[in-house]
């Protein structure tokens, strides 16, 4: 069964998806990455810091090399002298170990970014299924993995080897050397092995962050019923949503049709098109379309103004007119105001609002 699902797997993870995944922890990461920045930070730290390391074992270890018999053999004395020889090393070592923890963490970050995931410090029974802890130890990721530190291992230590092998005559020789000399020779070997290091590994994190990248879209791929139904979650279920859409028309609909007996006059087409006007001469800059519809709407229209006696004009240019440019609610535009003047004016005059020769 889980090998059908994941054949039907076929699409790419969406944002949504890989932003659920990224809050549960689940990113692309390549340790091989991190070793790799860290190889890379030692071999320029060595370059840039082991002169002035070496001159600091050096002083600190001459004392042993040229006077050891001066020294005091007793428990306490040796205490201190440990102590003493473990702060001098941190203050030469501890600048290229912190400089690499440094260069560890920003490996990190560099992939992932700033990741904060509380999910992961959630104590889960499954974890501790020991079924399922077999079956991950031998799973395919579990193989590929063991594999490639096989093969890893295998190249660093052909390279390092590769670099050694010419200096082990001269390493044979340090005894009976200078101890600046041997120290300098060490330090050569350590670049040469260090440099072809970071070579190999190159490659290895460039192709693992690469497979990491890979493997984890392929973990979250998608099949298409996923993929519809989040599309679902996310923009809503068209049903739905048209059941609202129908909800909202019916309601906008209704609060349109309280507003026919409040017009002033209905302008019609005379039986297409319906459009009720009101216009309160000392509250209003110009009149207001608060009702428009067609056909079966328009005719409940006019049923409803006659219904309230609201005067009904037939001017069918400009019930057309009004219709397709004016929303509910808003006022007349000004090429229109003349045409509604003189409706405007005909029904005012109908009620004795004005003269007979009088405009509005």
């Amino acid at each position: 069964m889980a090998e059908e699902d994941d054949s039907q797997k076929t699409e790419e993870p969406t944002p949504k998806k890989l932003e659920k995944a990224r809050e549960k922890g689940q990113v692309a990461q390549s340790q091989e990455l991190k070793s790799w920045a860290i190889l890379m930070g030692g071999t320029l730290c060595l370059l840039i810091l082991a002169p002035g390391i070496m001159r600091g074992v050096k002083t600190t270890g001459r004392q042993f090399l040229e006077l050891p018999h001066a020294m005091a053999l007793d428990p306490k004395n040796l205490q201190l002298l440990f102590s003493e020889v473990m702060i001098q090393l941190f203050i030469y070592v501890g600048p290229l170990l912190g400089i690499l923890l440094v260069i560890a963490l920003l490996a990190g970050f560099g992939q992932t970014g700033l990741l904060f995931a509380p999910s992961k410090l959630k104590p889960e029974l499954s974890k501790i299924s020991l079924k399922k802890g077999f079956k991950n130890k031998f799973s395919m990721r579990q193989l590929v993995e063991f594999i490639k530190g096989i093969v890893k291992l295998t190249l660093v230590a052909a390279v390092a080897l590769a670099f050694a092998v010419p200096y082990l005559g001269q390493i044979a020789l340090a005894p009976t050397t200078d101890l600046m000399f041997s120290m300098e020779r060490v330090h050569e070997i350590g670049l040469w092995i260090f440099g072809g290091t970071v070579a190999v590994m190159t490659v290895i994190a460039a192709l693992d962050y690469a497979y990491q990248k890979y493997n984890h879209i392929k973990q979250l791929k998608m099949t298409r019923q996923e993929v519809k139904d989040e599309h679902k979650q996310s923009e809503g279920d068209p049903h739905v949503k048209a059941q609202i859409r129908r909800i909202r028309t019916e309601r906008a609909r209704r609060r349109m049709m309280a507003a026919v007996p409040q017009a002033d006059v209905v302008v019609t087409n005379p039986t297409h098109y319906a459009v009720a006007l009101e216009y309160k001469m000392d509250q209003m800059a110009a009149p207001r379309v608060v009702a428009k519809g067609v056909d079966s709407l328009a005719f409940r229209i006019r049923s409803l103004a006659e219904e309230n006696d609201v005067p009904i004009v037939e001017n069918p240019p400009l019930a057309r007119a009004l219709y397709a440019s004016v929303e509910l609610d808003e006022e007349i535009p000004s090429e229109h105001f003349k045409a509604v003047a003189e409706v405007i004016g005909y029904v005012m005059r109908l009620r004795g609002d004005l003269p007979p020769s009088a405009n509005p």
